[in-house]
C-alpha cells in the first residue's frame, strides 16, 4: 500500500466468504450493487477470470444507459482476491479511461464476525489519486461496498 498513489475502503461484512464471491463473479448479482443507488447498473459483459472483461454501464432512469466501466480482470483467486483494471480494456487493448486509470484489488479475508472486505484503489502518480479521491472515489465504491453488505448480509 502506498499512501501517496493508493485508496482503500475496508469493512467487515458478516456473510460467508462463497456469497460475497458469488456477488462479485455473477452477473446478476453484481448489477445489483455496483453502481451507487439510485443509478441502475447494467452489465455488457462480464468474465471473471484472468484476461475476462468487465462493461458495465449506468442509467438514471433504468432506459437510458451511459458507459460506466470498460476494464479487464487481470487475476481472479477463488473467493480469496480480484484485480482489475480500466487501464486495458475488455479486449486487452491499452485505454485512456476518464477520469483517470486505476486497478482495483479486492480481498476478502476470514474474520471472526464474516470476511474482512479490502478494495483497494492503485494509481499511478499521485495526481490521478488526488483526481479520483477528488470525485469522490472513497465515497462511491463506500457506498457500494454498503450495498454489497446489504446483499450479502440479507
Amino acid at each position: 500500500m502506498n499512501s501517496d498513489l493508493d485508496l482503500v475502503i475496508e469493512r467487515v461484512i458478516r456473510a460467508p466468504r462463497a456469497t460475497v464471491w458469488k456477488a462479485w463473479t455473477t452477473p446478476e448479482l453484481f448489477a445489483q450493487w455496483w453502481i451507487p443507488e439510485p443509478y441502475t447498473c447494467r452489465v455488457d459483459e462480464f468474465a471473471p477470470h484472468a484476461g475476462g472483461g468487465f462493461v458495465t454501464a449506468m442509467s438514471e432512469d433504468g432506459s437510458a444507459f451511459t458507459p460506466h466501466m470498460d476494464a479487464a480482470f487481470l487475476v481472479v483467486e477463488e473467493a480469496r482476491r480480484l484485480v482489475f483494471t480500466n487501464a486495458v480494456d475488455s479486449t486487452l487493448r491499452p485505454a485512456n479511461p476518464l477520469p483517470v486509470p486505476v486497478t482495483g484489488e479486492v480481498t476478502l479475508a476470514d474474520h471472526d464476525d464474516g470476511i474482512l472486505y479490502r478494495i483497494v484503489a492503485r494509481h499511478g502518480d499521485p495526481e490521478a489519486r488526488a483526481r479520483h479521491e477528488e470525485l469522490g472515489l472513497v465515497d462511491g465504491w463506500g457506498l457500494v461496498t454498503a450495498q454489497l453488505a446489504a446483499l450479502t448480509e440479507a
